[in-house]
């Protein structure tokens, strides 16, 4: 039997529990007749300690979700939560000091200074916002992470699986609140790909560290604790302990009730 995706508010955990939340989260882009509404008073808490996969069709809203989340964006209306923290509310100043400290980022391009070593890649996050470098903290992404005789190589000198072990080391160098990964297995082949859900996936569990992935493959969606489904901008359902089956089945059911709502 497979997890079928469950009603939306289950996707709603309490504000104690949450690394980040929105509520009522709105995105409509344009005004008048050609305006487009993204997002669709969304409610939805992503829970401390857990990898989360946000999944949905193109064009349901996912990738919105995520950079509003992440401070990247705008709302048009509604708020989201980073721990007590109302972001909405907060200027571009404000916005880039918290996201320094408190958010991390893992994209599908890698996004390496290309001049320079992968030491110094990880370490900015930190350059940037003045601060001490945890090197404990340091020894133990990198033991992680396999990255100890790559430190001194540049992006040019690392694989693509390297490089992208070498963002997430990045990205949790800070030991942020939350990591926000888009796609982060999207330049890699099937193997590299699986090395880094694979550490993606051990830095929640021996890490403690809180991550939210956009992706489109239920292979990868597999890897998290649980799949968070958009369609037409709304929560469309939850899948607890997904399998690549059960994600498949999710997102079969969500194509189902597109096309009963086109009339087709």
């Amino acid at each position: 039997m497979t997890n079928a995706p469950a009603p939306a508010p289950s996707s709603t955990s309490t504000g104690a529990e949450s690394a980040v939340r929105a509520i009522g989260l709105t995105k409509v882009y344009g005004r008048g007749e050609v305006a487009v509404t993204a997002l669709d008073h969304v409610d939805v808490s992503f829970t401390r300690g857990e990898f989360t996969a946000i999944m949905g069709p193109s064009g349901s809203g996912k990738s919105t979700l995520m950079h509003l989340l992440a401070g990247l964006d705008s709302a048009t209306d509604g708020q989201v939560l980073l721990g007590d923290t109302e972001i909405t509310t907060l200027g571009d100043k404000q916005l880039t000091l918290l996201r320094r400290k408190r958010v991390g980022f893992v994209f599908q391009a890698f996004n390496l200074l290309p001049m320079f070593t992968a030491e110094q890649n990880i370490t900015l996050p930190s350059e940037l916002a003045g601060t001490t470098v945890d090197r404990a903290w340091m020894d133990l992404l990198v033991a992680t992470l396999g990255l100890g005789d790559r430190l001194t190589h540049k992006p040019y000198e690392l694989s693509g699986g390297q490089q992208q072990r070498v963002a997430i080391a990045r990205a949790l160098s800070t030991r942020p609140d939350v990591v926000f990964a888009d796609e982060p297995t999207g330049n890699l082949d099937s193997r590299s790909g699986t090395e880094v859900l694979s550490f993606l996936r051990r830095s929640v569990r021996e890490l403690a560290q809180t991550i939210v992935m956009v992706t489109h493959d239920p292979a990868a969606a597999a890897y998290a604790d649980r799949v968070v489904l958009l369609a037409d901008g709304r929560i469309a359902g939850t899948i607890e302990k997904p399998t690549p089956e059960s994600v498949m089945a999710g997102l079969d059911a969500l194509r189902v009730v597109e096309t009963a709502g086109s009339g087709r």
